[in-house]
């Protein structure tokens, strides 16, 4: 039997710069420990992130992208787009009052039979869905050679803890 897939959201990356400390430890601990193996990120999400990027300064923008670039580079990270499977089940009762593309993005994860890494409080609060809680490390986490330096310079970007807003 395969292993479940495992999903990682916009918040999940943007974690990794999260203005508070215990969540972007968190997160970061999370991809240092991945580097080796695989995730699934849906193509939306990838969009998410960039479009919260682009709000900072240009020289945020040339701090943190060398290290995104290089880790998208270096850890196996599938880019899906979604399916007519995925759809139907976003549609479905389970995921009923949850905004639009949180309900896409969660649709895909069910459809896959998958789990969800996610900083979004929204859904980590929420009771039944396939999300992934993650601990807090002993100590700061590295990444292995030039990535750390990368990181440490990207972390000029600090983002606010929270969730994706939705816009109509």
């Amino acid at each position: 039997m395969s292993r479940a897939e495992t999903f990682i959201d916009g918040t999940a990356f943007m974690a990794m710069h999260s203005s508070d400390e215990s969540v972007r430890r968190s997160f970061k601990e999370f991809f240092v420990r991945r580097l080796g193996d695989r995730v699934v990120l849906n193509l939306e999400q990838v969009g998410w992130c960039d479009n919260l990027v682009w709000q900072y300064s240009r020289q945020v923008q040339d701090a943190y992208y060398p290290f995104m670039d290089n880790l998208h580079t270096d850890m196996r990270i599938d880019r899906i787009g979604y399916s007519e499977g995925d759809l139907a089940a976003a549609a479905g009762e389970d995921l009923a009052g949850l905004p639009l593309t949180r309900r896409l993005l969660l649709g895909q994860v069910v459809n896959r039979g998958g789990t969800l890494v996610t900083a979004d409080p929204d859904l980590l609060g929420r009771p039944g869905l396939p999300v992934t809680i993650l601990p807090l490390p002993d100590r700061e986490p590295v990444f292995p050679g030039l990535l750390e330096p990368l990181y440490q310079d990207s972390l000029a970007l600090r983002v606010p803890h929270s969730g994706p807003e939705e816009k109509s």
